[in-house]
């Protein structure tokens, strides 16, 4: 007699009180491919739609995100115990931006141009690219963003004529089926956004389901594990696995406002966004007076209920990383490092972190940090400073402190990073129409801008002759078509006595040649 076995919920907890705040049906990796296939089968029409149309799905999908206001942020505010501030602000209306813009900009974006070609060997020719569809992406969401960051992704690839298969993070189930939602009241054809759940064993049968692009966010062990894969599987990726962000404040600096602005980097979202300030790097007159302005600042913000509006640092996304916080900090305070101020909490709960006395051998300094916890370093100038940001090998993003506008473009040139912030830090992750990654480690690609709307479509181009004649340069071969061919690089020359020798012994042997190929076009016609 068979038994009926039950199929596996994956649950949704409160990270603030450990409370079940509802399930979600884990989908086999074995059942992935065939979710990849029905996306595969809606797509075939969605790509035949103009732009323009599908970017009114966009429009519509944000104002749904607008009529779902209220229930989203409470939603967010439970399961990924974000402060009710930072979830209006930092998720729900980034969502909105990315998609009106994407709605406004997109059709022009993705419209194509027309070709210029050179005269010399193309006389009669045109043509035009265009951007046409991939397929199937596969988009693989975080835990600690996870609304505005997916529905990012997930517009991107729609509005270029993809279909999409979407794995929220396991931490974050709730929020990728408000996402599915907002886009099924949007219209969105059936089938066209496929939902699956898991963990990283779904993860890793859509990455190598049959999916022509794959855009990641998460943890750097994770990026490296898709990167890997893509690369077997020769398809495309877009990965973003988060850095080890740095601040470099100048002497000329408004110290007040750049601690101020080191601290909510640092510690918004409870350290925990892709772009987070993990380091500050000071110069040595300003040093002692940021370290107290910052300490001042990380001691002041209330850490608690994420359901309270006055709330300013809420829980870590799980226990295990929260653990990883204190066991990072523990391990560098046991080799040297001094705790300013924080660290108190239990559970997913860690009170903000200011460190000090931190080595470049320490794993806190090398190891992405998935909490709230800032590294404050001296350095002698701004070379230094420089110097010291250029050893850390994620280069997701920088800011640069100071009043003076030269000297920021300067040291901007010189850091090994994605993004440069002058006098700010982070928020263009909210800015739909900026280039959004990282490089050395940091990812692969860019999550926002027209680039990345551009890397959802693959360039095809069409060009057209007059259906009679022949180019000049078509068999047969001979003698003067040798000739013709020299006199052709010849006038390219920059120099006149280059070209006027092409005139002079190229010129008789390139009129035949036209000619020939006149005669044996009409005589085709």
């Amino acid at each position: 007699m068979d038994i009926a076995v039950e199929p596996a919920r994956l649950e949704s907890v409160s990270p603030a009180t450990g409370a079940v705040l509802g399930s979600v049906l884990v989908t086999p990796p074995k059942e992935v491919a065939a979710a990849v296939e029905g996306a595969a089968n809606a797509q075939r029409l969605w790509r035949s739609l103009r732009v323009s149309d599908r970017a009114r799905y966009m429009q519509r999908a944000a104002q749904a995100v607008v009529d779902e206001a209220d229930e989203l942020t409470d939603l967010l505010c439970r399961e990924q115990g974000r402060p009710r501030a930072e979830t209006e602000i930092m998720e729900l209306v980034p969502a909105i931006e990315t998609l009106q813009w994407l709605a406004g900009h997109g059709p022009k974006i993705l419209s194509g141009e027309r070709l210029g070609f050179a005269r010399a060997l193309h006389p009669v020719k045109r043509g035009r690219w265009t951007y046409e569809p991939l397929g199937v992406v596969g988009v693989l969401g975080p835990a600690a963003e996870p609304f505005a960051t997916p529905i990012g992704d997930v517009a991107v690839a729609l509005i270029a004529g993809n279909g999409v298969v979407f794995k929220p993070s396991p931490y974050a189930c709730l929020a990728g089926e408000r996402i599915a939602r907002v886009f099924a009241r949007a219209g969105l054809p059936e089938g066209l956004l496929r939902v699956v759940h898991g963990h990283a064993d779904t993860g890793s049968a859509l990455v190598n389901a049959r999916v022509a692009q794959v855009r990641f966010t998460g943890t750097a062990d994770a990026g490296r594990a898709v990167g890997e894969a893509c690369a077997r599987g020769v398809k495309r990726a877009v990965l973003e696995m988060g850095g080890k962000d740095v601040a470099i404040v100048c002497a000329d600096a408004d110290l007040e406002r750049a601690a101020r602005g080191v601290v909510w980097a640092a510690f918004a979202n409870a350290g925990q966004c892709g772009g987070s300030v993990e380091r500050a790097i000071a110069v040595r007159e300003i040093h002692a007076d940021f370290l107290a302005a910052v300490c001042n600042g990380a001691c002041a913000l209330s850490v608690g209920d994420p359901a309270d509006p006055a709330t300013e640092v809420g829980p870590i996304v799980s226990r295990a990383r929260a653990d990883r916080v204190r066991e990072l900090v523990d391990e560098a305070v046991a080799g040297g490092a001094t705790v300013e101020c924080g660290g108190a909490g239990e559970g997913t709960y860690v009170a903000p972190v200011v460190l000090t006395g931190v080595r470049d051998d320490m794993r806190i300094a090398r190891e992405d940090v998935p909490g709230p916890v800032l590294i404050v370093s001296e350095a002698a100038d701004e070379d230094g400073a420089i110097a010291e940001s250029n050893r850390i090998s994620l280069g997701l993003g920088a800011s640069v402190w100071t009043a003076d506008r030269y000297k920021a473009q300067r040291i901007a040139t010189e850091l090994r990073v994605g993004m440069v912030w002058v006098n700010d830090h982070l928020v263009t992750r909210a800015a739909p129409e900026v280039p959004w990654g990282g490089v050395r480690g940091a990812g692969i690609g860019r999550a926002r801008g027209a680039i990345a709307l551009r890397t959802c479509a693959e360039p095809k181009v069409v060009t057209w002759d007059p259906p009679v004649g022949r180019p000049w340069w078509w068999f047969p071969y001979d003698a003067g078509l040798v000739k013709a061919g020299r006199t052709v690089a010849r006038m390219r020359s920059a120099r006149d006595a280059d070209r006027e020798a092409g005139l002079k012994e190229g010129a008789l042997p390139t009129l035949r040649v036209a000619a020939r190929a006149l005669r044996r076009g009409s005589r085709s016609a």
